[in-house]
């Protein structure tokens, strides 16, 4: 038999025959896969992706073998480990976005079963493999977030203060709640007006102050204070702190950041004046007003600011006026400016040297402001050419919310609140309508404060005036020829009001005022004037008084006749440098409620 002819026959017998010796391969038996019962378990490769050969064959039939016999034929595969991915990745925006994705098959087995489907194909593993639904992603981009309000950067952390604090209207105007303000000289005044505004907030109060006792003329102490600052729904601190004592100021502080955890704002407010001269300032006096503005200043700044850094928003105000080098400031009060300038050179100095971390500013009246203060200075009536408190503690409030990247300003309040949006002015004054008195060491304001009292009101007597020097003339040689047929000298202003003060003498005034004032005039009408409340009947005219004065002022002839007829006052004279006084300003204060009973007269 040929070797053609044989190769059938053959293949037949191994087909029939339980003893063929032909290879033993699954596909020759079950046309490429095996039955189900006999699928192998666990992980295995195809010999030919093993890369190994097939056994060497067996004289029995895989058909007529034992199912575990057929089982145990087939070799073992190696561990399987993937080549390459079978799918992409999920692009990485659509990871960045954080939409979950299902994992590729590169990462995790089919989900038909621990095997990949080319083994399971090779081995005739019959499990259904659904395909993984990929969703392509969109080249539309998402919506950005929707704009945050103005000044807000972090709307989780505002949105949990918010909860925190109280709801209702105005809930979130409420800018200082929680914040802890560190005031000096804050039992009266504008300091304790700044503390009611920020009480309003529900602020925390330290009203540093040295009143602990009802004061014989001055009205309130800490503790009146600190009850007004409850009842305004603050929390409040009374201590009593002398700032010219350094160990008062440090007590405080501590007591302070202990109540209440830390100080976010410092008003350093507490101040004293004395408006002298130098030769009539007593020594103690400018010791006191160095000690108190500068020294009381600087300690307590240097004290708090230790804290400050630790606070999100902290602050410095002081009530500290503009330097300003005009002379005019310096010669009537040359200590007191000094004391005042002296603050406000701290302002210049910290704001730098603490820039980004505290700000620090300075804020200062247009206008003269009705305090106890001011009633000693001006005496009764003063308070009509002031404005209220309320304007410089809206001005501070203003201040105390913005970021600390606002400093070293020197703030005038009316110029901050006409910025922020405030036209209606006329809540703020005493009496709506009449001139204002312009506040220290401002010059524009100051001279235009004095032409409308000049316009304001203007009495008989200054129309006399105007009227008698539109009568003089020059003559050839440049002197002043009167065309009336009346004398000079008893018609000229001057003289008219002095005779005047002198029908007006009266015991009443003798007895409440005791004291001798000398008028050194300049002008026209110039010379050596008294008014003599001292001796008994009193008396007033031309030359040196009968007894050594007690005051001495010094102005022109002009501007004593529009002080004496109510159109100047002898404060804003003073400010203005158009007075210069030497002696005792108790007595002058007193000159100046005289004149008010006087002006009706004149």
């Amino acid at each position: 038999m040929s070797p053609d002819q044989a190769t059938p026959a053959l293949l037949t017998a191994s087909l029939t025959q339980p003893g063929s010796l032909l290879p033993d391969h699954p596909r020759l038996h079950t046309r490429g896969r095996l039955p189900r019962r006999a699928a192998p378990r666990g992980p295995q490769l195809s010999p030919r992706l093993a890369g190994s050969r097939t056994p060497a064959p067996t004289a029995t039939a895989p058909h007529t073998r034992p199912a575990a016999t057929r089982r145990a034929a087939l070799p073992p595969p190696p561990p399987f480990t993937f080549t390459r991915p079978l799918r992409p990745s999920p692009p990485r925006r659509l990871r960045e976005a954080g939409r979950p994705q299902r994992p590729s098959r590169a990462c995790s087995p089919p989900r038909g079963g621990p095997y990949p489907r080319r083994h399971a194909a090779q081995h005739g593993v019959r499990r259904p493999i659904p395909p993984l639904s990929f969703r392509a992603p969109s080249r539309r981009r998402h919506p950005p977030p929707p704009p945050l309000a103005p000044g807000r950067r972090f709307p989780l952390l505002r949105r949990r203060q918010r909860r925190a604090e109280p709801r209702g209207l105005g809930a979130r105007l409420r800018k200082l709640a929680g914040c802890t303000l560190f005031i000096t000289g804050a039992s009266r005044g504008i300091g304790k007006a700044i503390a009611l505004k920020a009480a309003k907030d529900g602020a925390n109060i330290v009203i540093a102050a040295k009143t602990a006792e009802p004061h014989p003329t001055l009205p309130g102490t800490i503790y009146t204070a600190a009850a007004e600052i409850e009842a305004a729904g603050g929390k409040a601190l009374p201590c009593v702190v002398n700032v010219r004592e350094e160990q008062q100021i440090v007590n405080a502080v501590e007591k302070a950041v202990k109540t209440f955890g830390g100080i976010d704002i410092l008003v350093n407010n507490a101040s004293a004046i004395s408006l002298t001269g130098t030769l009539e300032t007593e020594t103690k006096k400018v010791n006191l007003m160095m000690d108190v503005n500068v020294r009381g200043t600087y300690l307590t700044s240097k004290t708090c600011l230790p804290h400050l850094r630790k606070s999100r928003n902290p602050h410095i105000l002081n009530l500290s006026p503009p330097m300003n080098l005009n002379p005019m400031w310096f010669k009537n009060h040359c200590a007191y400016t000094i004391s005042k300038y002296g603050m406000s050179m701290c302002v210049l100095g910290m704001a730098e040297e603490f820039r980004g971390e505290v700000a620090v500013n300075a804020l200062w009246p247009k206008t003269a402001i009705h305090t106890a203060a001011m009633d000693m200075l001006g005496g009764s009536g003063i308070e009509k050419q002031c404005r209220k408190t309320d304007i410089l503690a809206d001005a501070a409030y203003c201040i105390l919310t913005k970021p600390k990247s606002f400093t070293g300003n020197f703030i005038i309040d009316e110029v901050l609140l006409r910025e922020e949006g405030v036209k209606d002015f006329d809540v703020y004054a005493i009496a709506p309508g009449h001139p204002l008195m312009p506040d220290f060491f401002l010059d524009l304001e100051t001279d235009m404060t004095a032409m409308k009292q000049e316009r304001y009101g203007a009495s008989q007597a200054f129309k006399e005036e105007k009227k008698l020097s539109g009568s003089q003339h020059e003559g050839p040689d440049g002197a002043k020829v009167n065309t009336d047929s009346a004398p000079a000298k008893p018609l000229s202003p001057v003289a008219e009001t002095f005779r005047i003060i002198q029908g007006s003498m009266s015991e009443e005034y003798v007895r409440t005022t005791q004291g001798v004032f000398q008028f050194e005039l300049s002008g026209d009408e110039g010379g050596t004037w008294y008014i003599d409340l001292k001796t008994e009947g009193g008396s007033a005219g031309f030359g040196k008084p009968p007894v050594t004065a007690d005051v001495v002022m010094s102005m022109s002839s002009a501007d004593f006749v529009k002080m004496f007829t109510g159109k100047l006052k002898p404060t804003l004279a003073f400010m203005s440098g158009k007075l210069r006084i030497k002696g005792n300003m108790a007595l002058a204060i007193k000159l100046e409620k005289m004149l008010t009973q006087l002006n009706s007269k004149l």
